[in-house]
């Protein structure tokens, strides 16, 4: 089980593959205030229901000074079909030997249908302009997720 991270932890870095097969690196964000989303699978109704949801709001989060960020196992092929299949504008990552999952501490044991499996553990880590954890939530719902937060948020 990895160590879920808590707030004033330095986000760990990471240089993964987006939908294209280009290269994105949190460092690349600095300066910017990033919310990373940690989801299971790509074209499934929990995550393409918030992967939506994130587009939607994509223009009042940026406006704010966000950039967001999907991180999946999925690889970059299926990452370009699940956008072009939902018209998602949201940055999608691959992570398929699931590394910078488990140093974000969303993969891991988790319930699922009353029972216990290993596996991603849905979760959102908002990482502010200096590259610093300001709050890291694990076992969200993908519904209303995205509208909590911007509650939250106060936008």
């Amino acid at each position: 089980m990895s160590e879920r991270l808590q707030p004033g932890d330095t986000a760990p870095a990471f240089t993964l593959s987006d939908a294209d097969g280009a290269e994105v690196s949190l460092a690349d964000r600095r300066g910017r205030k990033v919310i990373v989303y940690f989801y299971p699978a790509a074209m499934t109704p929990g995550c393409t229901k918030e992967a939506c949801d994130f587009t939607d709001n994509l223009a009042l989060l940026a406006d704010a000074g966000y950039d967001v960020l999907g991180i999946s196992p999925d690889k970059p092929e299926k990452l370009a079909k699940f956008r072009e299949k939902e018209q998602l504008k949201v940055t999608l990552l691959a992570d398929p030997d699931k590394s910078v999952l488990q140093r974000y501490g969303a993969y891991g044991e988790k319930n699922s249908y009353g029972k216990t499996v290993t596996g991603v553990i849905r979760s959102t880590v908002f990482v502010d302009e200096e590259g610093k954890v300001e709050r890291a939530l694990y076992n969200v719902r993908a519904t209303g997720h995205v509208a909590k937060l911007i509650k939250d948020l106060g936008l």
